[in-house]
């Protein structure tokens, strides 16, 4: 089945204080470098969701080969920029909803929500007993994610599919790690998110 990466980097980072895209893992790479890295790794496509074509983030995307759609709706949310993001993915029978403020994802996690997605589930990846992300949507579902809109990303189908969510046990505590703040670069503490 072929099956890629959505990956939704058209926010502007508010709580941060400053564009989290663009800043600097201790490893000198930028956060969206770092996400995007991880994703090639896993030899998944990559479609990268943005909101300007001509910022610091698409530099980053034309500099490592991974496509990008710019989302106009950028500005009403997550769900507008994912509605959007869904209907340039041509061909994919499955994907993978991924957060660029999201680096230390393992490119192993990656690919076995992959290879553990079908037509009519969702999959979830699941570290110490808590979901994560980046969460997969098989076709079946790619209707409805195209009539989001808003900040309303995808946790609404996650509870009205509930039967169809399958638990991917890793041990990749990374999928509990996103960037809210600067402290966030380096911390090795994890802690559960919400979707």
């Amino acid at each position: 089945m072929s099956v890629g990466v959505l990956l939704l980097a058209a926010g502007r980072s508010v709580r941060f204080g400053s564009d989290k895209r663009l800043a600097l893992m201790p490893d000198g790479k930028a956060v969206l470098e770092a996400t995007l890295e991880n994703i090639q790794a896993s030899n998944l496509p990559v479609l990268v969701c943005l909101a300007s074509a001509e910022d610091a983030a698409a530099e980053i995307c034309n500099r490592m080969r991974a496509k990008f759609v710019v989302c106009k709706n950028a500005n009403k949310g997550m769900g507008a920029t994912l509605a959007e993001g869904i209907v340039h993915i041509f061909g994919w029978q499955g994907v993978l909803i991924a957060l660029a403020d999201m680096p230390f994802v393992q490119a192993t996690t990656y690919s076995k929500l992959g290879s553990s997605l079908l037509a009519d589930t969702i999959c979830r990846p699941v570290c110490d007993g808590h979901a994560g992300h980046p969460v997969a949507f098989g076709a079946d579902y790619f209707s409805e994610l195209a009539a989001h809109s808003g900040e309303v990303g995808a946790r609404q189908l996650l509870s009205k599919y509930a039967a169809k969510v399958s638990s991917i046990d890793c041990a990749d505590r990374g999928i509990l790690q996103d960037i809210d703040r600067p402290i966030d670069l380096s911390c090795t503490r994890r802690r559960p998110l919400g979707f």
